[in-house]
């Protein structure tokens, strides 16, 4: 919360993508009273307790998008990890190849969308910051957000991990070089924040680098 908290005002507009429970969004929701969050997750089971989250803690600023973000409008599969139990282990679930996991899982099918169509269509005008979480579509959603980033130069706060990345094909080199384009920086340089791990890039004006 102390490195977020500066980049979501009391009255900005949040994206949370991979929402999966709603740990962050919650955060996010309390960060900021005045604005909005706009949490997508596009998981059944997930969604069942993100939906349950909202309604218990009464949060009337976020609202819930039953769907993936990526580099286009389709359907994909949805890899959902079950537990030596049987039961569902969703905070792992992923889009890309089943076979490089070792853990069993079962196959969703799912609805993805361009972040870019989603904003344009809900006539959203502002967006200070986006949680990406996404077990390695981390790039694609950034492909189909680039209108969204360019307009709006949000604070970005991205999982990276390589491992998860070449699920997709894709790759911790691909990704930084696309937001560098992008005239986006991670904060303090790769050597502090990984990857792996958690990064926080900001528009280039505003990086610590």
């Amino acid at each position: 919360m102390p490195v977020i908290r500066p980049h979501v005002p009391p009255d900005g507009v949040v994206f949370d993508v991979g929402a999966h429970a709603g740990h962050f969004t919650k955060l996010f929701a309390g960060m900021c009273p005045q604005g909005h969050v706009h949490a997508f997750e596009p998981g059944t089971y997930a969604l069942s307790v993100l939906y349950k989250m909202r309604a218990v803690r009464r949060l009337s600023n976020v609202t819930i998008h039953p769907i993936g973000l990526g580099d286009a409008n389709d359907t994909a599969t949805l890899a959902v990890p079950l537990k030596q139990s049987g039961s569902v282990g969703f905070g792992l679930s992923f889009i890309g190849d089943r076979a490089a996991t070792v853990r069993p899982t079962m196959a969703e099918s799912v609805t993805v969308r361009r972040l870019d169509d989603v904003v344009e269509e809900r006539g959203i005008s502002r967006v200070d910051f986006i949680k990406v979480d996404i077990e390695g579509s981390e790039l694609r959603m950034l492909l189909g957000a680039e209108r969204t980033l360019r307009r709006f130069r949000p604070t970005l706060l991205l999982e990276v991990v390589d491992d998860y990345l070449t699920r997709r094909g894709d790759s911790s080199e691909e990704l930084a070089r696309y937001l560098k384009d992008l005239d986006y920086a991670p904060r303090s340089g790769w050597s502090a924040f990984g990857p792996p791990g958690d990064i926080l890039f900001l528009p280039r004006s505003s990086a610590e680098v």
